[in-house]
Parts: C-alpha cells; structure tokens; sequence
C-alpha cells in the first residue's frame, strides 16, 4: 500500500512538472506578444487593404478613400476619393514618410504625427510595428478592456519620426491582437483614445490570423469628435519594392 502511494505521488510530481514546463515553452514573451500583435494590423508579408475614413469633427463631417500598399512595414496610401484628393500619395519608409500629388515636382517630406483627416494622422493609415518603434517600459499581465482579460503595454518612442510618444496598450490574452490605445504627448497628457475591432481574417504562414476590420478614435476632449477607418478588401500579394521607391513616385 505504502508503495502505491509513493507511485502516485511520484507520478503527480511529474505530472504538475510537465505542465510547468509545457506552460514555459507556450508562454510568450512581452516582446513577442507585442509583435503579433502588429501582425493583426498589418505585415511583415506583403498585403493591400482599402481604407475608409469617417470623421465628425466640431460636427463636420468628411469622408476619404485609400488603397493602401504594404510590406516589410513600408507603405504606400494613395487616395480614391473623394475627386478633389484622388491621385495623392503618402509613402512611409524606414519611418521617413513623403507626400506627393499631381502637380508637384518632387515628393514633400510629412511627419506621420501630423493630421490626416478629423483624429486620424498620417502614421495611423500605415502598417503598424509597434514591437520596432516603441520600448516597452510596463507590462501588466492582469489587465481588461470590456470583461475580457488583457496584457496592458506602456509604450515609449524609440524615434522622434514615429506617430506618437507615448502609448498605452491593451492587447487581448486569448487573441492576442489590440483592442484598446490610448496615445499620450511627450508630457504625459492623454489627447485620444482608440478601439479596435477585428472581423477579417488573413493567412499567414498557413495559420488564419484576425486582421483589424475597425478603428475607432475619440478625441479625449471633444467626445464627439470621433474618427472611425474600416478595413476592407484585404489580399496577401507580393508587393515589389519599386513600390517603395521615392524616386520613381512622380512618374
């Protein structure tokens, strides 16, 4: 008798070990988790979306039309509509961003931290890579957004040329993919608010991935100025890099 039980104990031991050292191996670090992250808003991989954007802003409204290029986390946006912006282009490369439209000699250097439309900023059409651009100065593996469980992320720019200083983050646990950001000024303060919502799908590497289908941004003064971008029409391509070159946007 006094035998048995020696067995099952020793074999409750191993037992919980082995779960201990499954969760390690599934376990993913911060770094990671932040990466895959950036997968659900765009891509290593090559990928062309068209973006809608809606803005209400001190109860104006306007509306834009992109198809949007992207690979390697460089992108290129062109304007659809409406007629009096179609043919204009914002290219965003090694964090450097340019803006061209039909009747300029030459691209015109932008920061993506200037103004789109309504809430929107140039950076934010682009595809997103927040594990390259920011640090990581706080991790809470205990946070929610909407009664689901979620990483919280403290952000800091790594380069004055990304689109925002300071981001709080909240990645979901069982998806892992953003659902809620808040962006802050170099001070500290707190000037929008964006939620995500993610009903396409790609694949990548054989395995099928959410990819952002909604982006929300309220300003954080002016509750009723609220910028929504949809993502649609979604295709994993090969996207050449001539696409990305500067010099050959005029012609």
């Amino acid at each position: 008798m006094r035998y048995i039980l020696k067995t099952v104990l020793l074999f409750s031991v191993l037992l919980v070990s082995g779960l201990n050292i499954s969760y390690a191996e599934t376990t993913k670090t911060p770094d990671e988790i932040l990466k895959l992250s950036d997968l659900s808003r765009g891509s290593e991989t090559g990928l062309e979306w068209i973006i809608k954007i809606e803005s209400i802003e001190g109860g104006k409204e306007q509306k834009n039309t992109l198809r949007l290029k992207a690979s390697n986390f460089n992108s290129l946006a062109e304007f659809l509509s409406p007629a009096k912006v179609k043919g204009r282009k914002l290219l965003m490369r090694d964090r450097n961003m340019w803006f061209v439209k039909p009747g300029l000699s030459k691209p015109v250097p932008i920061s993506p931290r200037q103004k789109l439309l309504g809430g929107a900023s140039n950076g934010d059409i682009a595809s997103t890579n927040y594990a390259g651009d920011y640090i990581i100065e706080k991790f809470n593996e205990n946070g929610k957004f909407n009664n689901q469980p979620c990483f919280i992320f403290d952000l800091k720019a790594n380069s004055k040329k990304v689109t925002y200083d300071r981001i709080r983050y909240w990645i979901s646990k069982e998806k892992l993919v953003g659902v809620k950001a808040d962006f802050y000024t170099i001070s500290g303060k707190l000037f929008k608010t964006a939620t995500f919502e993610y009903n396409n799908t790609i694949e990548l590497n054989n395995e099928s991935r959410l990819f952002v289908s909604k982006m929300i941004i309220t300003n954080a003064v002016f509750k009723n100025d609220i910028t929504t971008m949809y993502y649609s029409e979604i295709i994993i391509k090969k996207i050449s890099d001539s696409t990305f070159n500067i010099n050959l946007l005029m012609k």
